[in-house]
């Protein structure tokens, strides 16, 4: 008798057919979630990080792009753009938020989404990169097909979030966001990932 099991979510999941313009996103915390779950490397399980901080609560969808990576071709591309150096890539799956008008009640869930731009994050030196995305079929986000089409003060609320939610106020952040860009060089930071993921990982051809 088969034996069916749950695919792992980075590395048994596809990250979609026509990716980077449309992409496959693992959710794993959404904005009512007053604690950080992260998925665990190893099981596939998500698993508590730490509580939030103070009032910090993520403003989006946030999860990861299956079978990608940050590492030496992500540690590349940052440097080349931000003129800053940069040691490596930060050693995990591409970022994602995903913006939905209607309300998603908890994580651990695959959805369709539309990236529409980004942040270079830089953390500690390493490549951090968060991809903006509207969820595919978003009656009102899908309006917007470049992170300039975006009202500025959305993208410096997510800016706010990322750049404080480690530290405490006293704390001086180690976090750097370095640029802003739109969809054609989130595009590229989506294939350079996904092409770290192949370098380290090779081809998972259980992938669904």
């Amino acid at each position: 008798m088969n034996i069916i099991h749950k695919a792992h979510p980075w590395h048994g999941i596809k990250p979609g057919d026509n990716a980077p313009t449309i992409v496959t996103a693992f959710i794993e915390i959404v904005p009512s979630d007053t604690v950080k779950y992260e998925i665990d490397k190893e099981s596939g399980y998500l698993k508590i990080d730490r509580p939030q901080k103070f009032s910090n609560m993520i403003p989006t969808l946030y999860g990861f792009i299956p079978q990608t990576y940050c590492a030496e071709r992500i540690a590349e591309y940052a440097e080349l753009k931000s003129g800053k150096k940069v040691a490596k890539g930060d050693g995990d799956p591409l970022d994602i938020c995903v913006l939905s008008e209607r309300s998603v009640t908890h994580g651990d869930i695959l959805l369709q989404a539309i990236p529409i731009g980004g942040f270079r994050l830089l953390d500690g030196g390493e490549a951090d990169d968060k991809i903006i995305a509207v969820m595919k079929g978003d009656e009102f986000y899908r309006q917007w097909n470049d992170v300039s089409d975006c009202p500025e003060s959305y993208i410096n609320r997510l800016k706010h979030y990322f750049l404080t939610y480690k530290h405490l106020p006293s704390e001086k952040s180690i976090c750097e966001i370095t640029n802003v860009y739109g969809r054609e060089e989130a595009h590229e930071v989506i294939r350079r990932s996904m092409e770290d993921y192949q370098n380290h990982f090779g081809c998972e051809e259980t992938a669904i």
